[in-house]
């Protein structure tokens, strides 16, 4: 199912068109309602009738996360914010955090492209949307909520936490579809596991699966463990939250929304623009927002695009599965790696359980990483000769993977915590070093 196919199956010419055409009218509005941007503009000698096409992006500037803190609350909004509807803010940030305005037309725009994603995964009018992703500041949960009742779905507003909970109402509500971050659909398969509930139970057909970078192997344990299809849904608060970009049941990458949110690939060190199909730093520029549209905004976000149509009929941009990004990329003795590179690893050996948490430490001047890992129940009480050598089977495989020794520690189930939303995944001790 397509849901909205005059749009995301819409002539790549045509499409360019009316990106151009939003995308002046944008630039054209900021400069009158949002002084900041007048001035970036201004700075960069561009205006609004100066754009012909999509190659004048990169002619206008770049907003980051410091942009809006230094904005906060409102300095960014291109409408009063007695004229917005909703707030909402971005999780996981110290001091301020990044607030983000809608107007009423955003919230229409916002569950559209939920719908859009809804339909990605499979999903229709019929289903019943098991809605795991918190509610509240956090985008995940009211965004989903509204893209499925648009739909008309019948959904379950159930948000994190209180997983045996979960499992009583997927089973008797026949949920269908589970929202929540990859790490929590593993959780709740744990649970069920320690509490005897048979997964047979439950009717899900596929999930929706975003927030946190995770592997092709833990979509590979997802859909083994719970039966289901898994998909890979992509956003961020910046930009509007979940809808952004979703998986289609080809798995061949990400279809980006772009009549709304327009990509680029930057190169991360010198800001210029990446040609198609080389990995870089993801660019997002809102052409149709009205409270809160940003101009190129740096996402941190490690990808690649592919323009070429895709099998389901889609004719939109796909990005690749975000491998890192390059404020949580960890450099470990000159070698940059990523948390995912490591998941890869650990996924593909038998022994150990899909929890983990790497830990940085700093000896003299040469920084130290352990990855500390559950084993499987049942093994942590074998001879300590065979733990040794699955630590060492870890040491050899992450070596391979990423070019450097680490340090592994074996931990005992349900050791390293769960988290309902964002698992977190480096403890950077250095510091305290």
């Amino acid at each position: 199912m397509i849901w909205d196919p005059f749009y995301e199956c819409m002539d790549v010419e045509q499409r360019a068109e009316l990106k151009v055409r939003r995308l002046r009218e944008t630039v054209a509005r900021l400069s009158v309602n949002v002084p900041w941007y007048r001035d970036r503009l201004s700075e960069n000698s561009v205006e609004a009738g100066d754009i012909s096409s999509l190659d004048d992006l990169q002619h206008l500037p770049f907003t980051t996360k410091e942009d809006l803190r230094d904005n906060y609350p409102f300095g960014l909004f291109a409408i009063p914010p007695d004229e917005c509807v909703r707030i909402h803010a971005s999780s996981g940030t110290t001091g301020k955090p990044v607030i983000a305005g809608y107007a009423s037309e955003d919230i229409s725009i916002w569950a559209q492209t939920i719908a859009r994603t809804i339909a990605c995964g499979g999903g229709n009018s019929h289903d019943v949307l098991h809605n795991a992703y918190g509610y509240g500041l956090f985008t995940g949960g009211l965004g989903l909520h509204y893209g499925g009742e648009l739909m008309g779905c019948l959904v379950v507003p159930v948000s994190g936490g209180n997983t045996e909970r979960q499992l009583m109402l997927m089973e008797d509500l026949g949920s269908s579809i589970l929202c929540c971050t990859p790490s929590y659909a593993l959780t709740i398969v744990d649970e069920a596991e320690e509490i005897g509930f048979d997964l047979g139970r439950i009717n899900l057909k596929s999930g929706l699966f975003g927030a946190e970078p995770w592997s092709e192997g833990a979509r590979e344990a997802i859909e083994e463990r719970l039966g289901i299809s898994a998909h890979d849904i992509y956003g961020l608060t910046e930009i509007i939250g979940p809808g952004v970009a979703a998986e289609c049941e080809a798995k061949a990458g990400l279809h980006i929304f772009d009549d709304h949110f327009v990509p680029e690939i930057i190169d991360p060190d010198t800001g210029e623009t990446l040609p198609p199909g080389e990995r870089g730093e993801l660019v997002f520029t809102c052409i149709t927002k009205r409270a809160f549209p940003l101009l190129r905004f740096r996402t941190r976000d490690i990808t690649k695009l592919d323009f070429e149509p895709c099998e389901c009929g889609r004719t939109q941009p796909r990005m690749e599965r975000v491998t890192g990004r390059t404020d949580d990329m960890l450099i470990i003795r000159g070698v940059n790696l990523f948390p995912s590179q490591i998941e890869e690893v650990l996924l593909k050996i038998e022994e150990v359980e899909p929890h983990y948490q790497l830990v940085l430490t700093r000896e003299g001047r040469l920084d130290q990483l352990e990855v500390q890992v559950e084993v499987s129940p049942g093994m942590f009480s074998d001879q300590v000769r065979q733990l040794e050598a699955i630590e060492e089977k870890i040491r050899e495989r992450i070596s391979s993977a990423v070019g450097i020794r680490v340090d592994v520690k074996l931990v005992e189930p349900k050791t390293i915590e769960r988290f309902a939303g964002k698992a977190k995944r480096v403890i950077d001790n250095r510091e305290e070093a």
